[in-house]
């Protein structure tokens, strides 16, 4: 799966250049002027729905239940704890938040969009379990995408329809519910700790935006779906693989709608004509 992956997203990258060099040219040819670039910032917020296959992997995760090692027993066994805490398991949606910074030239868009989302929290039931610390269950998502978009109705249409596409990577951390101990597979123990445990991921991100420009501010409709392949949990220098089919190349696609402000700057070109006014 990560060789697929990789290859497509290389081949994508590779049509985009081809097709950035044949459009722009060179600035001999007055095709490509450079002070009629426009830089933008945008903010954002969105619904994101998550794939049943997403869902089951932060649950999976979040609430992994290990074992514990009692300091008396010479051979190190790990026994099963004597009752399972109670938590809220997570649902399956967030809120995502987007802040963007890009350029336009001409219908042309380019972009890094930086998301994150608020931390989601499932609050222990009780203090401890076997003598052990319990701690809140919590997991976030964040990451960036590079992003290219066109606007379809032209470069000043007071309506526009902008389909775009990018590329990226996101990382998802987990703070787990308590000092549990792990084995991996050449037999090597290590206790988990009050921390957070992260994996990066790959991404591809494709959605459509209707936009009013009120220029210099833009208000949009967009919507979408971003595909996301984490890779395999890394805790205490162990690969986890207690999540069996999640435990490698992890889905967590989501599809999303939201709302988003941009703010385009004065070209070079705008600024001069301008002054002369």
């Amino acid at each position: 799966m990560k060789t697929k992956i990789a290859s497509f997203l290389t081949a994508a990258v590779v049509s985009i250049m081809t097709l950035a060099t044949s459009s722009f040219a060179d600035a001999e040819s007055n095709f490509y002027e450079k002070d009629h670039v426009r830089g933008f910032v945008s903010v954002g917020g969105d619904y994101r729905g998550m794939r049943a296959e997403f869902q089951n992997y932060v649950n999976n995760t979040a609430f992994f239940q290990g074992g514990f090692v009692d300091p008396a027993d010479s051979t190190g066994a790990i026994t099963e704890p004597s009752s399972e805490p109670k938590y809220g398991t997570f649902g399956d949606w967030y809120i995502g938040m987007h802040i963007s910074v890009g350029a336009q030239y001409k219908q042309f868009l380019t972009w890094f969009d930086f998301n994150f989302m608020p931390t989601q929290i499932s609050q222990k039931p009780d203090d401890e379990i076997d003598g052990h610390p319990l701690f809140d269950v919590k997991w976030f998502t964040y990451g960036a995408d590079w992003m290219f978009g066109w606007k379809l109705l032209g470069e000043n249409s007071f309506i526009n329809v902008i389909p775009a596409v990018g590329f990226g990577m996101n990382l998802i951390d987990f703070h787990l519910s308590s000092e549990y101990t792990i084995e991996g597979a050449d037999g090597t123990q290590a206790q988990l700790r009050d921390r957070y445990y992260s994996t990066l991921a790959t991404t591809f991100n494709a959605e459509l935006e209707v936009r009013l420009e009120f220029d210099p501010i833009a208000v949009g409709l967009y919507g979408g779906y971003r595909f996301v392949r984490y890779n395999e949990l890394n805790m205490e220098g162990i690969e986890v693989s207690h999540t069996g089919k999640y435990d490698t190349d992890s889905i967590g696609d989501t599809w999303f709608i939201g709302l988003r402000v941009t703010w385009t700057f004065l070209s070079e070109w705008q600024r001069k004509q301008a002054v002369k006014l």
